[in-house]
């Protein structure tokens, strides 16, 4: 079982983690079942929100779910595949981002500070970037075991929502080569525009990605040997801290294409891997929407975005935070004093 104070070393532990994923507690739903028919409302009138709040119940393990301390935390990570040229903008821009993120002028600073979460930022080893994974595995199986187990680190006690954001120049390269190599089609289907390239970068961008799955394929044992050969630190991190939260009880609300990305890893290893996970919002990277849709999952919100940093999930937190309210604070029909329609 995970142990917070002994974590992984090694991919082996980790799928060995992957083996004992704890299961929803159908207590807590059932009672958010049982209540929810009572309150002051015709059934089903409140849509996917009442399925939100069964499935908050079910994750947190309390049939009155909460939405008070939500958490996005930004992973910073640095690729060195954008030696190839596949990004608008150049590396340094990580750890300017990175001050901008702890000085509070960022777009997800704002949106944290609106929908009241809690923003933490991580740096995955940010000053070293992963090898050029269009020459060899970005990660070697030790450091990419060490870069999910610092990811679990960032599950703490107390909290009762995880959104997992990201920072990292080259970053949706390594999105759209894991989604290449774990879902298949063509390179072009998985390779977007990223921060804004221009037409000439895209094929480059495309070539490299088909290029580099071609060069690791016969590594391809299983998922996480697709993370190690053409992930980055703070995708691997990502992955590890999806995975803490479900040992944790809490429940997932995912980002971006590069976000979805690091679960894709873990719901390829199972199919139920991901259940404690919700997708907060479309971005207009292409091939997030086909993720989406390979994931079995149904975004809350579709804006348009392509920014990252954890920032289209964090505006669908107000959703969360309603569907628990309504749920907990509505009278019943009793309590009330309306008559039902069974009555």
């Amino acid at each position: 079982m995970f142990d917070p104070k002994h974590p992984p070393q090694s991919l082996d532990e980790i799928r060995t983690l992957m083996a004992q994923l704890p299961g929803v507690d159908a207590e807590s739903q059932a009672a958010v079942s049982t209540r929810e028919p009572q309150l002051t409302k015709p059934a089903g009138a409140l849509g996917r929100m009442e399925d939100i709040s069964l499935w908050l119940a079910g994750w947190q393990g309390n049939s009155r779910p909460n939405m008070t301390r939500p958490r996005v935390t930004v992973f910073a990570g640095s690729h060195g595949v954008c030696a190839q040229g596949v990004s608008a903008f150049p590396v340094e821009v990580n750890q300017q981002m990175v001050e901008n993120f702890i000085n509070g002028g960022a777009a997800i600073n704002q949106i944290c500070k609106t929908v009241d979460a809690e923003l933490r930022v991580m740096e995955v080893a940010l000053e070293i970037p992963t090898n050029d994974f269009s020459q060899e595995p970005a990660m070697d199986d030790e450091g990419c075991a060490e870069a999910m187990a610092f990811g679990m680190s960032a599950i703490e006690k107390g909290i009762d929502l995880f959104v997992p954001g990201e920072m990292g120049i080259g970053n949706t390269t390594s999105a759209a080569a894991i989604a290449y190599a774990l879902f298949g089609g063509e390179a072009a289907d998985w390779t977007g525009r990223g921060t804004g390239i221009d037409d000439e970068t895209l094929k480059r961008k495309t070539r490299v990605v088909g290029d580099a799955i071609i060069l690791h394929k016969n590594q391809f044992h299983d998922a996480f040997d697709v993370l190690r050969c053409v992930g980055g630190r703070e995708i691997a991190a990502m992955a590890g801290a999806i995975l803490a939260a479900r040992y944790q009880r809490v429940p997932v609300l995912l980002d971006g294409y590069v976000s979805c990305a690091a679960a894709a890893i873990l719901g390829t290893i199972r199919s139920d891997a991901l259940d404690h996970c919700l997708v907060g919002h479309i971005s207009a990277e292409p091939g997030h929407k086909r993720l989406i849709e390979k994931l079995g999952k149904q975004a809350l919100l579709d804006f348009g975005m392509r920014l990252g940093e954890g920032s289209g999930a964090a505006l669908a937190i107000p959703l969360l935070r309603a569907s628990a309210e309504c749920h907990n604070g509505m009278a019943t029909f009793v309590k009330a004093g309306v008559t039902s329609r069974d009555a």
